[in-house]
């Protein structure tokens, strides 16, 4: 009985593993759908900001990292403000997406 537990709980911790996101994935799908308006590292495009008149937040800021992978996840499918939903970014995209996105912490 021990046995079958033991390769369940492993099966279990590959696909986890398997199923975590990907930074450099994201990274890639980041530069095609978010970096004209919020930058190379997360930091706001200045033309974008005041042509739409809004106040960009950094993405590395602490209010921003603070949000959750899931509240951050509704912003890009929902939108936000004058931010329109992203609909190129869905699914495994956007867990990648946010993945590179704790990458700008500061």
């Amino acid at each position: 009985m021990t046995k079958p537990i033991a390769i369940l709980i492993t099966s279990m911790m590959v696909a986890g593993i398997a199923s975590a996101a990907d930074a450099q994935a994201g990274k890639a799908a980041y530069d095609k759908a978010c970096r004209s308006c919020h930058g190379a590292n997360g930091t706001p495009n200045a033309a974008i900001a005041k042509s739409l008149k809004v106040d960009m937040r950094d993405l590395g800021s602490t209010e921003v990292q603070a949000l959750s992978d899931a509240e951050i996840k509704s912003i890009v499918s929902d939108g936000k403000g004058k931010m329109r939903p992203v609909k190129t970014v869905s699914g495994a995209d956007a867990d990648n997406v946010v993945a590179y996105m704790r990458t700008f912490k500061k």
